[in-house]
Formats: structure tokens, C-alpha cells, sequence
């Protein structure tokens, strides 16, 4: 795909996608089962793109998918933006043309409006809403100074409020994000979680670390597993899922039904299908660097084709590129491009220092 002419997102995966080792046509999570109990799609179906502010676009979750993740899910999205802001914060929760299906994340702390947003994006995503998830987790302080999202975690009857909303609002299932508690130190985790899966929830996923830690330290992964012995419903475990094998080791070793990656997607959308083949018993491939440049590629032809901002290229390359030969000059160079066709020519002139490398080492050797 040389042009740079506009081409829909499903045609970008389907001429680019396998090519890179990616799907070229994307399925519904559980093969479209919405009859099935959350539980057994979760079981069945463990591979899942956490929700990421700034980060998980419809492009994003796209390639997630395409490269093994069975759900993706939208950034989080404000309940009271729904309501008194404009169509740029409803564009949040749309799927992109090629993009079967989404995880809608919502934040807040108003029941009222809580129920009026879930019931606002299932009539706006129909059949493509596979659940509406409530953040209790983000500890970022513009957030939890509002009361909102970890902070969620010092209100249990708010939060059991707010599950209770939703719940009475919409037919999909309705799920929670949560830590470990807000302040180190605290753990609640457990029995916060039996309040939400009391008031409704059908699955909580906890990350491991106090709000308090943001994403320093380490995960406590035992925490995990204390929410799995606490509730009847499924736990999805996060927090430190860097690679495959740690997406793996979440399932094997806490008892969670699913898994959410996270920043270990950061310019690796195999992960999913490296963590399922280890499931499995298989080692997975390794993901060579012309692959990873190609893939940049196909990640900005779909920042393209979805009408996203293409400066998000830029974060994409220092992901992408990682621990190339001179990946500091690449990111120089991919910081300089707000332009598909920068970008692109960008890549095009990093294939052609890369061959000549590789033909310089072939003359080496002989």
C-alpha cells in the first residue's frame, strides 16, 4: 500500500495486516456469543486491551486486535462530558468501520448521570457495546480530587451507587476497575470488591497497586488473587503485564479469569497472540525489527484512515522503534513529521538505512 490516499480502516488491516503478523479482518469478542454469560466469555476469552486515557483510539484498539487481544477498550470517558459537552466527547465511544465491537469505560461519581451515559452509548452502539466498565482506579489527582475514579474506592456506597446506575440502565453487562485501595497502605481491594459484584458488578478488575503508587513500584500480584477468593465473579488481574510471558503468569498464577495489558502493548500489539500461544504450550516467535517498522506503518495508516490526530504517530515511533539501531535520531526524525506522508517517508528512509546496514554487515563477513 504505497498511496496515501484515504482508504477505510478495514482495508488498512486487510492489504497490511498480515503482512506484519496481524489479522487482516477483525472478530467479535467471544465470536459475537452476547448470550453467554460474561463469565464464560471471559474464560473462554482472556486476552484483553486495558482502557488507557490518551492512548486506546479506535486505531489503537484496532491493532490490538489484530494482533490477538479479544476486547479492547475505549479511554475512559466522562459521564458529565457525555451529558454538557459536544459530539468530540461522544466521539470516544464510536468503533471505527472494520472495528466489530468495544468496552466502554465511564467515569464520574453522579448515579443520575451515570445511568444516563451507559444508556446513551448502548442506544448509540447498538449491538457493538459488549459492556459498559466503571473506572475506581485512575490516580491521577485532577480525577480523585473531583471524588472520582480511585477515590471511588474511600465511597463504597457511592460506588455501589453508581454500579447499581448502570446496571439499572442497560442490558449489557456491567463491570468495575479498581486498585488496591487509594493510600498505601490500605489494602480494601477484597471487600471492596464483594460491594461491587453485591451491587451488580458481573466482573472487577483489580490493578495491584495502591492510587497512592500511580505506576511506581511493583504490582502486588497476591492482591490478585485475595480479590479472586473474595467474589464469585470473574477478576481481571493488571498491573506490571510488560510482555507475553507476564500476561501469561497473571492467568497461571493468581487465579484470574482474564488479564488486562496494558503499557505492555506500547508498540507490541503480538502481545496477545505471543500470551495465547504460551497458553498453550507453544514459544512464540520472535518480532523482528523490519516487522516493527512495518507495523508503525500500518498503526499510522490507520491513525489515518480513523481521522485521528496524527501527531499520536509521534509516541507511536518511540514504542515502535524501541531499541533500534540510533532509535534516539528515529525519534528525532519521527518528532519533526505531523503529516501522513511524513511519516511514512520517515519509514520509508528507516527501511533504507536498515537494508543498508544489514548489507554492510553481509560484506563484513565475506
Amino acid at each position: 500500500m504505497a498511496s496515501t490516499q484515504m482508504q477505510s480502516p478495514a482495508d488498512v488491516l486487510a492489504a497490511l495486516g498480515p503482512g506484519v503478523g496481524l489479522c487482516g479482518e477483525l472478530a467479535p469478542f467471544a465470536g459475537g456469543r452476547r448470550g453467554l454469560p460474561l463469565a464464560q466469555r471471559l474464560t473462554e476469552h482472556p486476552l484483553l486491551m486495558a482502557p488507557m486515557a490518551g492512548v486506546t483510539d479506535s486505531a489503537y484498539r484496532m491493532m490490538a486486535r489484530a494482533g490477538g487481544a479479544d476486547l479492547a477498550y475505549s479511554e475512559m470517558v466522562s459521564c458529565a462530558g457525555l451529558h454538557y459537552g459536544g459530539e468530540k466527547t461522544w466521539e470516544l465511544v464510536d468503533v471505527a468501520p472494520g472495528e466489530p465491537d468495544l468496552a466502554v469505560q465511564l467515569f464520574g461519581t453522579n448515579p443520575e448521570l451515570f445511568a444516563e451515559a451507559a444508556a446513551g452509548v448502548a442506544e448509540r452502539l447498538g449491538e457493538r457495546l459488549v459492556l459498559i466498565d466503571i473506572n475506581m482506579a485512575c490516580p491521577v489527582p485532577k480525577v480523585t480530587k473531583k471524588g472520582e475514579g480511585a477515590a471511588l474506592m474511600e465511597t463504597p456506597e457511592l460506588a455501589a451507587s453508581l454500579v447499581a446506575a448502570c446496571v439499572g440502565a442497560v442490558d449489557v453487562p456491567v463491570t468495575v476497575k479498581i486498585r488496591r485501595g487509594r493510600r498505601d497502605g490500605a489494602e480494601v481491594a477484597p471487600e471492596f470488591a464483594r460491594r461491587m459484584a453485591d451491587a451488580g458488578a458481573q466482573a472487577v478488575a483489580v490493578h495491584g497497586r495502591y492510587a497512592t503508587q500511580f505506576y511506581h513500584g511493583e504490582a502486588d500480584w497476591d492482591v490478585v488473587r485475595r480479590v479472586v477468593e473474595a467474589v464469585d465473579v470473574p477478576v481481571i488481574g493488571s498491573g506490571d503485564v510488560r510482555d507475553a510471558r507476564e500476561a501469561a503468569r497473571m492467568l497461571t498464577e493468581t487465579g484470574a479469569t482474564a488479564v488486562m495489558v496494558a503499557r505492555g502493548s506500547y508498540g507490541n500489539p503480538w502481545v496477545f497472540s505471543q500470551a495465547r500461544a504460551l497458553l498453550i504450550g507453544h514459544e512464540p516467535e520472535p518480532v523482528s525489527l523490519v516487522r516493527r517498522v512495518d507495523a508503525f506503518e500500518c498503526h499510522m495508516r490507520l491513525l489515518a484512515a480513523t481521522g485521528a490526530h496524527l501527531k499520536r504517530g509521534r509516541s507511536l515511533a518511540t514504542w515502535y522503534l524501541r531499541g533500534m539501531p540510533e532509535a534516539a535520531y528515529w525519534r528525532g526524525r519521527a518528532n519533526e513529521c505531523s503529516t501522513l506522508e511524513e511519516f511514512l517517508g520517515m519509514t520509508a528512509e528507516l527501511r533504507r538505512a536498515m537494508a543498508s546496514a544489514d548489507a554492510s554487515e553481509d560484506a563484513a563477513h565475506e
